[in-house]
């Protein structure tokens, strides 16, 4: 149906609210005499019904009643209408006392209809004005396209979420149908709308000609999420999530709170479950030092080692912002007087031991390092100077100050490295294993893959490629990695400090990797868009030093069970102690000469398995 673009005319509009009245009047008479008016007060109302027009039609003109937009009615015009109606009714009144007292003893029309007029007028006015705006919204809803919506999960958190849709005008989305993944419920009704098998989602996606899934299970398993979306991203139906409850404004979810689900949601695994005695054991009353805690795996540190209840947690960083950022965020949480937030460089050796001496820390966990691949391939110098260097520094400081535990924060990239950054990373796992076999100090290493959110990860750069239009950039179409969140990262690193005794190497266990221009595709459908139509993916070739797939464990390594299942030790060669020294010094030293040739062939040294893929470097392999 057609709505009505133009305003109905004003002089319509006030003949009918004269006719309201009118009619009111007409209805106040016969239920003022239970139907039955006495022909006399018939007679006496229609010689001077005249009066009252009068009056009523001098009230709407004098106020406008007439005026305002029916179908944008509002309180206000409520308000005039009862103003205008009562000034008038008001009038009438004054005129009939006027008569009664000083001519002949009786009124115009009785005082008594003319109050019921009033009510009844209101009444006529009121309604018919708001009536004609439901009209209106209810037209004009009907004309525009609403999303079909199909809820995932026809429990409580479904049947909120339905209702949140269903009262909200605004929403233009229309519940349509529930999957659930309980049979018993196949075949019945929440609230007039079926509900569905889960097993079905391909079919109702496309017999129900569903735009939207709003998946409200609160704690829904990875496999059933995965499975669930990946039917919706091949019927093009955008998915959203219901946030936690704890997160709801007042208790009441929004339709506005229901966000599109994220590549982190589906890339995400089950929870680690954390031996939290173990870990409490090492870091309970304990000053802890974190290094690059202002960064994203340093930060995620951070917020859960103050849930164990340290004594201290020195916050060491270079990076002013950043600091002040996680400091301001530690205060709004009430945490921050567990934390000591201070500025350096861990290639300083004079300012990391003044920490040393002033906070005396018990464990140390070093997540400071420069990673991102193609910066450190035009910047060895630096890699080595931060990733090396910083390491030996820390690492020395924690031998002689007799550190309990030190925790290495590496990456697979130091694995079979291609890459300038990743065999500085293996270079700092070798001197940190090398210091384990003449120190009292725990040297323990952990070692994992791309984290997503961390700044530099692809997800990031796609994210803000997709929100310029793209196109989205890719070094390879067979380029493939392992993800984790960040929490889970962090429950490795503290996990393996507390199943640590000194030399080894972590490694999570991170199920199967993923193909990035899979996952790419996947963003852009998240996002309601379409590739090659919205955007395109385009192949600019491999980075200097970049592989098509990264390693968690090199061909001489095996791996030894640990008592958690997801974590698993590397068994790989152990170096000499003065050997690794030596080296690692004759390393740092080529700093000052500034030669990026001789640093990297010397880094190929102490890192056999490094075979540059950077044509700069490839001919040194010679």
């Amino acid at each position: 149906m057609r709505i009505p673009t133009r305003n109905t005319p004003r002089w319509i509009i006030f003949l009918a609210d004269l006719g309201f009245s009118i009619l009111a009047l007409i209805l106040a008479y016969f239920i003022r005499f239970e139907f039955q008016p006495p022909w006399f007060e018939v007679a006496l109302a229609l010689r001077f019904v005249w009066i009252f027009i009068l009056v009523r039609a001098l009230s709407f003109i004098i106020s406008r009643t007439y005026a305002g937009i029916i179908r944008y009615t509002s309180t206000e015009d409520t308000k005039r209408i009862f103003l205008t109606l009562g000034a008038g009714t008001i009038a009438f009144i004054i005129l009939n006392q006027i008569r009664y007292s000083f001519f002949d003893g009786v009124y115009f029309i009785p005082n008594s209809i003319i109050i019921l007029e009033f009510l009844l007028s209101l009444f006529a006015m009121v309604v018919s004005r708001i009536a004609v705006k439901l009209l209106y919204l209810e037209l004009k809803d009907k004309s525009r396209d609403k999303s079909r919506v199909a809820i995932y999960g026809a429990g409580e958190a479904g049947l909120i979420a339905k209702r949140t849709i269903d009262q909200d005008a605004g929403a233009k989305k229309s519940v349509v149908a529930f999957l659930d993944d309980e049979p018993k419920k196949e075949g019945k009704k929440l609230e007039g709308t079926s509900i569905y098998h889960s097993s079905r989602a391909d079919e109702i996606f496309e017999k129900e000609k569903i735009d939207e899934l709003i998946i409200s299970i609160q704690k829904l398993p990875k496999d059933k999420k995965h499975k669930m979306v990946a039917a919706a991203l091949r019927h093009n139906v955008r998915v959203l999530t219901v946030p936690p409850v704890k997160s709801w404004i007042n208790g009441e979810l929004s339709v506005f709170q229901m966000r599109n689900i994220r590549i982190e949601d589906l890339l995400g695994r089950e929870p680690i479950l954390l031996d939290n005695k173990n870990i409490l054991g090492y870091l309970e009353a304990k000053t802890i030092l974190i290094t690059g805690g202002a960064g994203s795996i340093g930060s995620e540190l951070v917020r859960q080692i103050v849930h164990y209840h340290p004594k201290k947690v020195i916050v060491f960083d270079q990076a002013e912002s950043p600091l002040y950022d996680l400091q301001q965020e530690l205060q709004r949480n009430g945490l921050g007087q567990q934390c000591e937030f201070t500025i350096g460089d861990v290639r300083q050796e004079d300012r990391v031991r003044r920490l040393f001496d002033y906070f005396k820390p018990n464990v140390v966990f070093h997540a400071a390092a420069y990673k991102h691949v193609p910066l450190m391939e035009e910047n060895p110098t630096e890699a080595v100077l931060a990733n090396v260097k910083g390491t030996k520094v820390l690492a020395d400081l924690s031998h002689e100050y007799n550190i309990e535990r030190f925790v290495l924060v590496s990456t697979d990239k130091a694995v079979n490295p291609t890459n300038v950054m990743g065999a500085t990373k293996r270079a700092a796992e070798i001197y940190v294993q090398s210091r384990s076999q003449i120190s009292k100090t725990a040297f323990i290493t952990t070692r994992f893959g791309n984290v997503l959110g961390s700044t530099g990860s692809v997800i990031p750069l796609f994210k803000k490629q997709i929100e310029e239009g793209g196109p989205i950039t890719l070094t390879h179409p067979d380029v493939t990695r392992f993800f984790m969140t960040i929490p889970e990262a962090v429950q490795l690193v503290l996990e393996a400090g507390a199943m640590g005794k000194g030399g080894e190497i972590f490694v999570f266990d991170m199920g199967e990797s993923v193909k990035i221009i899979h996952l790419a595709k996947q963003m852009i459908k998240l996002s309601g868009l379409e590739e090659g139509k919205d955007i395109n993916i385009e192949v600019t070739g491999l980075r200097p030093g970049e592989k098509l797939f990264e390693e968690l464990l090199t061909n001489e390594e095996n791996t030894l069970p640990t008592h958690h299942p997801k974590i698993l030790r590397a068994r790989v060669r152990e170096g000499n102690p003065e050997e690794c020294s030596k080296q690692t010094d004759e390393l740092i030293s080529l700093f000052n000469a500034q030669n990026n040739e001789k640093l990297v062939r010397k880094l190929k040294e102490i890192v056999p398995e490094f075979i540059s893929n950077n044509s700069e470097f490839s001919r040194l392999d010679d």
